[in-house]
């Protein structure tokens, strides 16, 4: 397909690419409504059992997904109209979320770059979708092989690195030149207003219910969010290109995925499992997202589908298999 052509079967997507601000007020009032009513329920329970607290973590853990989903749409400029209003309710969801807007915002933007790039790998914010290719793989040295499946091993990244990412490593601008103020001031002022907000909740009712409150539903946010991210670029038929193939409209279509959840759960992940929708087009707001797909099946319906039971066998899919044409998990240890 041509550039132009492609061009052409993006411009049919265009329409869906306009905010509404009833839908996204609603959105947000909803959404930060239902998880400040949580969180005064689960202050309410510490106090008469802990597993009832820590039940409510669930619920409360996948709202904090579907805010990170308005601040991703936020740093997009597609939730509301105007930048301003992005910025603010984006600033203002990463008190929920431990992220700071400004410095999440470029890290994304270098993602939507070039994913799926063979030739863009080694991008940090990428790290739960990047790979090798399984002949990079054949050509390490023993003990490099195995410390490459040490460190992709899915207990570890999809368990154990997505909390301390969130938590700890959002807490410095690890990656953003020291000239790039705007950055380093989100991530400045955003670790301030944690400190003032968790302070005075801790003066108020003490350390151990603020902890037993809010961290295991950051923590469920944190694993739950790192995976949907990864599984919808990195599954079986996901496609990798070099620079000399790669095109924006395959690797949307091929390097990312359908993920078909069940209603309630696609509410809570803010319909990001129309990956594909998105990557085709970043400003579209994650409430046309669906309508999108329907609507433009001759462009949409060439996307590979995952259902749930897919998605969470996909983390076992760990190299690209150039010859084979698709990811493969790694290859059985040979026996001593």
């Amino acid at each position: 397909m041509t550039a132009a052509a492609e061009t052409l079967q993006l411009s049919i997507l265009k329409p869906y690419q306009s905010s509404s601000l009833r839908q996204a007020a609603w959105q947000t009032a909803t959404t930060f409504g239902l998880y400040l009513t949580l969180v005064v329920a689960m202050y309410a329970a510490s106090s008469l059992s802990v597993l009832l607290t820590l039940a409510l973590a669930v619920p409360a853990g996948g709202l904090i997904v579907r805010i990170f989903m308005l601040q991703h749409d936020c740093g997009h400029g597609s939730l509301f109209r105007t930048r301003r209003v992005n910025g603010i309710v984006g600033a203002l969801c990463s008190l929920a979320t431990l992220t700071p807007f400004a410095y999440w915002r470029r890290l994304h933007a270098r993602h939507h770059a070039g994913w799926n790039n063979l030739d863009g790998r080694g991008v940090p914010a990428d790290f739960f979708s990047d790979c090798l290719t399984s002949a990079e793989y054949a050509a390490l040295r023993p003990m490099q092989q195995r410390l490459y499946r040490l460190t992709h091993h899915p207990a570890l990244v999809h368990l154990l690195l997505p909390p301390v990412i969130f938590i700890l490593l959002y807490r410095v601008p690890f990656d953003t030149p020291a000239a790039n103020r705007v950055e380093r001031r989100s991530v400045l002022l955003l670790n301030l207003s944690l400190v003032a907000m968790f302070a005075g909740l801790m003066m108020v009712f003490g350390v151990r219910t603020v902890l037993l409150v809010h961290l295991p539903a950051l923590m469920f946010a944190a694993i739950v969010g790192i995976w949907l991210f990864s599984v919808q670029h990195r599954f079986e038929d996901s496609q990798w290109a070099t620079s000399e193939t790669w095109r924006y409209d395959q690797a949307a279509l091929h390097g990312a995925s359908y993920l078909r959840l069940p209603r309630v759960l696609q509410w809570f992940s803010g319909n990001i499992g129309l990956h594909h929708v998105h990557h085709l087009r970043p400003g579209i707001p994650n409430y046309r997202l669906q309508a999108c797909h329907d609507g433009c099946l001759e462009v949409t319906g060439a996307v590979t589908v995952l259902n749930l039971r897919q998605a969470l066998r996909a983390p076992s899919y760990a190299l690209w298999d150039e010859e084979q044409g698709h990811m493969a998990p790694f290859p059985a240890a040979p026996r001593r």
